[in-house]
């Protein structure tokens, strides 16, 4: 029987990986797409719908600008940070036990690799999605935050009603 536990286990860590790369590769080419093809010239802003626009916006910070600094070792700072997290989500995903937490888990750590990345190219991670309603503006965001977003609320999700599940 373990034996069976083992290879479902690391078939989860395999998934997760997977969607962790899927989104890094994703967040990246949407990057390149937005500062190399859309975004010339710099700035720019293009709406797409009444509600949506492609902008680009440099965030030095984390969450919607939080700790930005004009520091130059700050991106490295915050790329530790996010290191720190991931190797404690690698650590949590080797022990997932269901697809959709490994699925959460992958979304996240893709994110946060993402956005390293970005740290080391550019010292700011690269924002350019654009919700807004009438005059308010929702923070711009990325493919990376996304994969954070959607993964921190399958977790959320999971950890209220996996008990039920279990049990």
């Amino acid at each position: 029987m373990s034996s069976l536990s083992t290879s479902g286990s690391r078939g989860y860590t395999v998934f997760g990986l997977s969607v962790a790369a899927l989104v890094v590769v994703l967040d990246q080419l949407t990057k390149w797409w937005i500062l190399d093809v859309v975004m010339q010239p710099y700035p720019r802003v293009i709406e797409v719908t009444p509600f949506f626009n492609l902008v680009l916006a440099w965030n030095t910070g984390v969450s919607f600008g939080t700790f930005g600094s004009s520091h130059a070792w700050m991106p490295y700072v915050l790329a530790a940070v996010a290191f720190a997290i991931v190797v404690a989500l690698l650590l949590w995903l080797r022990q997932a036990d269901r697809r959709y937490l490994a699925l959460a888990l992958g979304m996240v750590i893709g994110g946060a690799i993402g956005n390293v990345i970005d740290r080391f190219l550019y010292g700011a991670v690269a924002d350019f999605l654009d919700f807004h309603i009438g005059g308010w503006h929702f923070w711009a965001f990325n493919v990376a935050d996304s994969g954070i977003s959607v993964g921190v609320a399958l977790l959320v999700l999971d950890g209220l009603f996996a008990g039920r599940e279990k049990s």
